[in-house]
């Protein structure tokens, strides 16, 4: 199996609330999200999928994150969840995975919130 890992980064904020209800300070990060493709084959330029093409799409979907408070995206006003680098990576997820075509899937999408916190999504 081949992979294909791209790494993008964006600057967003979130507030996460609690179960007990306690809703912490608004704050930013700067956000890195990592995508990384499979495939069994390889395309008849040697390719699991493009870098350029899986990046560009990866930023993309982040360049509607940017410098946002998460909560208040359409994604989870929507859902009603939290904006954790979890349901973060969930999403990224969601958009990206229909856009990956042929014989390669979207395997993961990681996410690190601040350094040393990473998140991964897959399915």
């Amino acid at each position: 199996m081949f992979t294909a890992t791209v790494e993008t980064v964006f600057f967003a904020g979130h507030q996460i609330t609690y179960a007990d209800g306690t809703v912490e300070d608004l704050h930013e990060h700067e956000w890195v999200a990592r995508a990384a493709v499979e495939s069994a084959v390889l395309d008849d330029q040697g390719f699991a999928v493009d870098f350029l093409w899986l990046k560009k799409h990866l930023q993309i979907i982040t360049n509607g994150l940017v410098t946002t408070r998460l909560e208040e995206h359409r994604y989870f006003k929507e859902t009603k969840i939290n904006a954790s680098a979890e349901n973060v990576a969930k999403y990224i997820f969601e958009e990206l995975e229909p856009l990956v075509k042929g014989n390669a899937k979207l395997a993961s999408v990681d996410v690190q919130e601040s350094p040393g916190c990473w998140a991964k999504y897959s399915v």
